[in-house]
């Protein structure tokens, strides 16, 4: 049975590495076959890699490679992945995309009656696996054709808490619900209005006390292409938890809201799945925003491996265990090191306050501007040389608008902008008509020189992008290279609206390290606007709170330090945050523990 023999010495191989091919960068026409001509293995006789010229596709035998490398670095193009897998992994993916594809090995374990937080880069499977657990996807155990049946796949889980889930799922006994990742996708699916989308998935009929609690009450009645991003996370979410099911999936629910948003949005998740109103069904959340996910998980568990070309799921942790795990970037369990040095935050990456005597780089004052149902005020301020100001508070209280101002696309109706200076700008929704790669987009507006490389591009980790379609990159993806164009310009001051949306932790701390050493090398300034605290509490020098009513009033308070702002800002929203004592990051104190009552009786809601 050839077929048979060539699956058994496939897997085989997939225990030893992964090969992957990137099918959309892959040219195999342009570059005449260079990886093929360079591997040693064919050069000896051997077939490792080969074209077939009739599908046009480039193939590695995984059983022949012997992982080299040589054809990665001859590829012009960035398309292929060849990683030796951790000697531990001695087991079949549970899918697999394809001959020379991304490899997911083992899933996650639903809990009924807790909430399961997923935690790991891009690229490395979390959505996947999801979609596996929905049912929305069928595992294929690795194979080039999905398994016919399904119960091979609950075999390699015997014993787990994972059996039984699929085993319902099967039978289809588990009725389950998604919150997809990208909702600013929703309004090219759908052109109605609000309360038509949420009416068709009200199956548990209580529609009505969601959009109140989730405060969508204003827009209820808008047409789905005018919310904002935060209106359409809540929306989203919304129509998820009203589906009578017994499994709810969250992809990445925090994306666009605010702090406030994200603690009042974890309670409700959790009193509407698992708590009162929600008693005998399950929660899975994938987020990067290691804050909100400390505040609503009752365990984690940590994705690793190679983005876009394995991953693997660890054992369950406990919440805080898990996370710090996962900033160590060592699994025990596995005896696997992810990450090269361990992530802590016991100081600043910014580590530095721009000195009182540095020369403002702009400065304002008396800033108004009124719309027909907002109006913002922002008294004096300034932002100086060789520093980052962080704005942050709730949404609709006019930060945008203030940055928009600045970067000179809106018109203050009073006020003063003390000198005129060059602003690079990226917006928070960041759309583009440009139809080309993201090499050219880039070279539009700076040289790719070696400076340019060594200094933006490989921080973000752009390089694998650079043969890639804009129209084709994915959320992160769009934001990294959104941030390169923005740092890339020759500008004094750098604007930057929610430059984490869809970046993984590490990525987040990468753009950080990245402004604060751009600011300061090259005598710049920078202004960031974002909800992570803990990517704020990194990047920023000094700080703006905005306070008011959202959609309604805002105001700009004065200019002070970074932990003076984040105390004003948690004093309004209720919450209160601590110090970890293995990584240093801020960690959620659970609303009327005993270090959440002290912390608020000393005025402390932001303790360092």
């Amino acid at each position: 049975m050839p077929g048979k023999d060539r699956t058994e010495k496939a897997n085989k191989a997939i225990k030893k590495r992964i090969a992957v091919i990137d099918r959309e960068l892959c040219k195999p026409k342009k570059c005449q076959l260079a990886c093929v001509r360079v591997c040693p293995k064919n050069r000896s006789g051997e077939d490792c890699m080969t074209f077939d010229k009739a599908a046009s596709l480039l193939k590695i035998d995984e059983s022949v490679c012997i992982g080299c490398g040589l054809c990665v670095k001859k590829c012009p193009y960035k398309a292929l992945t060849i990683v030796n897998l951790p000697q531990q992994l001695d087991e079949l993916p549970v899918h697999r995309f394809g001959s020379n594809g991304f490899a997911l090995f083992r899933l996650p374990f639903p809990v009924e009656n807790e909430i399961v937080g997923i935690v790991g880069p891009n690229g490395v499977g979390k959505t996947t696996a999801l979609r596996i657990l929905s049912g929305e996807l069928k595992p294929n155990l690795g194979s080039d054709i999905t398994a016919s049946n399904f119960s091979d796949v609950v075999k390699i889980f015997r014993g787990t808490e994972v059996q039984a889930y699929l085993e319902k799922l099967e039978t289809g006994e588990v009725r389950t619900a998604i919150k997809p990742q990208r909702v600013d996708a929703i309004p090219a699916a759908y052109k109605g209005r609000v309360a038509k989308l949420l009416e068709k998935t009200d199956e548990r009929n209580i529609l009505n006390e969601l959009v109140k609690e989730f405060g969508l009450e204003k827009v209820i009645d808008s047409k789905v292409s005018e919310l904002s991003g935060g209106e359409l996370q809540r929306a989203a979410i919304v129509a998820c938890l009203s589906k009578d099911a017994d499994m709810y999936y969250l992809d990445e629910p925090t994306s666009f809201l605010d702090v406030f948003q994200r603690m009042q949005i974890a309670k409700l998740i959790r009193k509407y799945c698992t708590g009162e109103s929600g008693k005998g069904k399950s929660v899975m959340v994938v987020d990067h925003d290691l804050a909100a996910l400390d505040f609503l998980a009752d365990r984690v568990h940590i994705f690793y491996g190679t983005p876009g070309a394995y991953g693997v799921v660890s054992k369950p942790y406990g919440v805080r265990v898990g996370i710090n795990t996962f900033l160590d970037g060592f699994i025990r369990e596995d005896n696997v090191r992810f990450r090269e040095e361990p992530i802590n935050f016991f100081v600043s990456i910014a580590g530095r306050t721009a000195p009182s005597v540095a020369e403002n780089i702009i400065s304002f004052s008396g800033i108004r501007k009124k719309f027909e149902k907002f109006k913002l005020s922002v008294d004096s301020g300034s932002v100086r040389e060789k520093e980052v100001l962080v704005m942050l508070g709730a949404n609709a209280l006019g930060k945008t608008t203030f940055a928009r101002i600045l970067a000179g696309e809106l018109g203050a109706d009073a006020g003063n902008i003390s000198t005129e200076v060059a602003i690079s700008y990226k917006p928070q929704y960041i759309k583009t008509d440009f139809d080309g790669t993201v090499r050219e987009l880039l070279a539009s507006v700076r040289k790719l020189s070696d400076e340019f490389k060594v200094e933006i591009i490989h921080p973000l980790g752009i390089e694998q992008l650079l043969e890639k379609s804009i129209n084709d990159l994915s959320g992160g993806e769009f934001q990294r290279v959104a941030i390169a164009s923005c740092l890339a310009r020759d500008a004094d001051l750098y604007l930057l609206d929610e430059p984490s949306a869809f970046l993984d932790v590490e990525q987040r701390l990468a753009a950080a390290k990245l402004i604060n050493r751009l600011v300061e090398v090259h005598e710049k300034a920078a202004i960031v606007i974002d909800h992570d605290l803990l990517f704020l509490s990194q990047v920023g020098d000094r700080a703006m709170h905005f306070s008011g009513e959202p959609a309604v009033a805002g105001k700009a308070e004065a200019v002070t330090s970074v932990k003076s702002a984040f105390n004003s800002f948690l004093s309004d929203v209720g919450v209160t945050f601590r110090k970890d004592p293995q990584t240093g990051r801020p960690r959620a104190n659970k609303i009327g523990s005993r270090i959440d009552r002290e912390q608020k009786e000393k005025d402390n809601y932001f303790y360092v």
